[in-house]
């Protein structure tokens, strides 16, 4: 290793977590994510987030819908709470560090841990012949965007978790082979009454903006009026809500509409029962379909305010991505020098 290397003896709390802009936000992604990085954005971390359009091609997307979607997500990401000027925001590919250091990963990753990622498996299907290899080495580029910026914390759905535990042997074993205390084992943050968002027509489902029905999911573009339909019709059943948690082990559709309504309100899931335990859904349904017109009828009429300035949104992305790269540089220049690269 080069003498002129200094490696960090500690790392500055950082969180770092994206989207991808594959298609419109949707309530799962609300509530199971940029609440979260709302809420971190006033803790003791440096926090980044990113609409992550590198990853997003791992699967074909139309060009103008891309474009489209990035900008849809910065707006979701700016309406919803993200400061700018707080927060780090900014659209993956504008920040060449994230694909530079997603190589090297590609060159510490082993084969057998790629083979053993679940979502791969899920996404190719039986298809995976025809699978692009960027699909099969996501992962590798998911480490690269945490550990690009040093994060020490990464808000992560369940879902996510098992592409953490990898970034987090990625790190382990770069320091390893090379002899160094240079990339954090980054912590995942999994927590909070609706981190999953399940389908609002299967319970047993994540809610997902590449689901057929638009009524098993709510988007953060629906109207009030939308909002509150596919409240209404959201798919229960006939009995009355428990009095505690483990009378919905297995009523899954039940059990989503009480987390959302727990999540949306900023309580536990056991405070929420306490609450509507008893009610029938005919009562229930209502007072959910209120809080959640309540909540995000606002940010969808902001979305579609800051939409209407594209211009302004490319101008965040575009002083996002030059605060980013302030951060990235000197990292990835390091991990070279690390790895024996000559630089001029």
């Amino acid at each position: 290793m080069s003498e002129g290397v200094q490696i960090p003896s500690a790392f500055t709390p950082r969180v770092f977590s994206g989207i991808q802009p594959s298609g419109g936000l949707t309530l799962g992604n609300y509530l199971g994510a940029i609440k979260r990085f709302v809420d971190m954005q006033a803790e003791e971390f440096e926090t980044i987030y990113c609409m992550v359009d590198l990853h997003a091609i791992t699967t074909w997307q139309d060009p103008a819908d891309l474009r489209h979607n990035t900008r849809e997500l910065c707006a979701g990401f700016i309406a919803s709470g993200i400061d700018p000027e707080q927060s780090i925001l900014f659209n993956q590919s504008q920040v060449p560090e994230h694909a530079q250091l997603g190589w090297v990963f590609n060159c510490v990753a082993r084969m057998g841990w790629m083979k053993r990622m679940t979502q791969f498996k899920d996404k190719a299907g039986k298809n995976a012949e025809n699978a692009s290899l960027g699909l099969f080495g996501y992962p590798a580029l998911m480490a690269a965007d945490i550990l690009v910026y040093h994060a020490t914390h990464v808000p992560v759905g369940e879902d996510q978790k098992q592409h953490l535990e990898l970034t987090r042997d990625i790190a382990t074993k770069f320091n390893h082979d090379f002899g160094v205390d240079f990339f954090p084992i980054t912590e995942p943050v999994i927590e909070g009454a609706a981190t999953r968002v399940m389908s609002l027509r299967d319970g047993s489902k994540k809610m997902s903006k590449s689901d057929p029905s638009d009524a098993s999911r709510i988007n953060m573009t629906d109207t009030a009026d939308d909002i509150a339909k596919k409240i209404r019709k959201a798919k229960t059943d006939p009995e009355p809500l428990p009095s505690d948690l483990d009378g919905l082990a297995e009523r899954p559709e039940a059990r989503n509409l009480v987390n959302i309504y727990a999540a949306l309100s900023d309580q536990t899931a056991e405070a929420a029962m306490a609450e509507v335990s008893g009610k029938q859904f005919g009562a229930f349904k209502p007072m959910l379909a209120e809080l959640a017109v309540e909540k995000l009828s606002p940010i969808s009429t902001e979305m579609a305010r800051l939409m209407d300035d594209q211009a302004e949104i490319d101008r965040i992305l575009a002083r996002g991505a030059e605060r980013a790269r302030e951060i990235t540089a000197p990292i990835l220049a390091k991990t070279y020098d690390i790895v024996g690269m000559v630089q001029s």
